[in-house]
């Protein structure tokens, strides 16, 4: 399979679909825009059907994103089956998609751990495994186990806000939008 036969695909996943994967989901997705890359995001306990919680709305919205039309969904096997990558929004997360997909254990970080990963990669290296941003991301999940060992370890759970003040939701955002702004960039470079 090349990247001009099909879009790469990357998957986000937390537990009720509602406020931290979705946000991922539209970031990538709207820095992602017009690639040959598509973005999805499930829950491991997702609130099946329900849109973004509403106090990530107007964030998205101020980073160019767009929630309207999202509606959570379950993980499944399949999801992570056909993703590329998966992120997780906690190591808790990444070991339920690794249980169910055992395969997917090489593909599959959790988003703080990738954006840490990402900042230690050579992105020539990266930009010579592809011409497009789906043939990158293919390659991007090797890349960045090569470069554990210099990049460390790092706190690379996101704080669920589910339920939380309209500040936790803005904390929580705020551990997100970077991560996803340097894996984006290295894809499109």
């Amino acid at each position: 399979m090349t990247s001009t036969e099909t879009p790469a695909r990357i998957l986000a996943v937390c537990t009720g679909n509602i406020c931290r994967s979705p946000v991922v989901e539209r970031l990538l997705a709207a820095r992602l825009a017009g690639t040959d890359v598509q973005v999805a995001s499930a829950g491991t306990h997702a609130v099946v059907g329900n849109p973004v919680s509403a106090p990530m709305v107007p964030l998205l919205q101020s980073a160019g994103a767009d929630a309207s039309g999202f509606t959570a969904q379950q993980l499944t096997a399949e999801l992570v089956r056909d993703a590329d990558l998966v992120l997780a929004l906690t190591r808790s997360h990444r070991t339920a998609i690794v249980e169910l997909v055992p395969a997917a254990v090489r593909r599959t970080f959790t988003l703080r751990e990738l954006a840490r990963l990402v900042a230690h990669l050579d992105l020539e290296t990266l930009h010579a495994a592809g011409d497009t941003p789906a043939a990158r991301l293919r390659a991007l999940p090797a890349l960045a186990a090569g470069v554990r060992h210099v990049a460390g370890l790092g706190d690379d759970d996101v704080f669920d806000p589910y339920g939380q003040s309209d500040a936790v939701y803005l904390a929580s955002y705020e551990e997100i939008a970077p991560a996803v702004d340097t894996i984006a960039a290295a894809l499109v470079r």
